[in-house]
């Protein structure tokens, strides 16, 4: 369940983002929250619906919010879809990448049609959208000072981190979202004043993706291999959002922040806790009759 924010009502006010996938998930809640906070927000989306239905919720509570339909895979409808934000706020200071595709598939069934589709979404998306939002996010442009320019925020995943079953796809694809994290923080970081970071989301209670990809037929069993033992909340990556959106991440550039409890961390526990003094003591004794190896002191 969702806990009041820590962050000061106003920690972003002022500011205005796109936020694409934004109509529902992890992403709507990144968009809600940039605007409990004091942002004007614009969503990207690819069914005018879902969008209509996202931007009605964040005006019921009253924010500043608009949707825009679009496909991240097309040049042009990243371009228009800047371009209306701008038009419709004035300027653009957050640019949320968000919008992914992501199925279960087994190598040998996945063809590279459906391998490029998820490329071509979460990879290549995003590049475009970070290179039309260039002109609008650098310093000096659109509403910015000469020395003030925006952010850029990737999602990206820890599939890629060690290996995961059926995600070669997504695991390639987020890969290369986090070079892209950490080459445009080097290079427009150091020419526009644009900082660039990602973050990386755990299994969020909830969401579309978790019952994709971790439906109960497979989660039985897998909770107890969770180092806080619990699923995440939306809220959990939106106020990681709102961290690096705000004054206090403003020294934060090039880094993905992983928002998992620690999961991508974790291994079966193959021997229970109970046991491994007992076990030690064992080999202890081993070491000590066969005369070799460490004293007992050093084990």
């Amino acid at each position: 369940m969702a806990t009041e924010s820590p962050f000061r009502a106003d920690v972003v006010r002022g500011k205005a983002a796109l936020v694409t996938g934004g109509g529902s998930g992890i992403c709507f809640e990144i968009a809600a929250q940039l605007a409990r906070h004091g942002a004007s927000v614009a969503i990207m989306g690819r069914r005018q619906e879902v969008l209509d239905k996202a931007v009605a919720a964040l005006r019921s509570e009253g924010l500043r919010a608009v949707g825009f339909q679009g496909d991240v895979r097309k040049q042009e409808d990243a371009a228009r879809v800047l371009a209306s934000t701008v038009e419709h706020f004035g300027k653009l200071d957050i640019l949320v990448n968000g919008a992914a595709g992501n199925f279960l598939a087994s190598p040998e069934d996945l063809t590279p049609k459906g391998f490029r589709t998820v490329l071509d979404i979460d990879t290549v998306g995003t590049y475009t959208m970070c290179y039309e939002a260039l002109k609008y996010l650098k310093k000096g442009g659109p509403g910015k000072g000469p020395s003030t320019g925006g952010l850029i925020i990737n999602i990206s995943a820890t599939l890629h981190y060690t290996a995961s079953w059926y995600q070669i796809h997504v695991s390639a694809a987020k890969a290369g979202v986090d070079s892209i994290t950490r080459t445009l923080a080097l290079e427009w970081g150091t020419d526009y004043e644009i900082r660039v970071n990602g973050i990386a989301p755990g299994p969020i209670g909830g969401t579309p993706g978790l019952r994709k990809l971790a439906p109960d037929e497979m989660a039985k069993g897998k909770r107890e291999m969770m180092p806080l033992f619990k699923l995440g909340e939306t809220q959990d990556i939106a106020m990681a959002a709102l961290y690096l959106a705000s004054d206090a991440g403003k020294y934060v550039n090039g880094t993905t922040l992983v928002v998992d409890g620690g999961l991508w961390l974790s291994h079966p526990r193959h021997i229970p806790k109970e046991e491994v003094k007992e076990l030690s003591k064992v080999i202890e004794k081993k070491v000590r009759v066969s005369g070799v190896g460490v004293p007992s002191s050093k084990l």
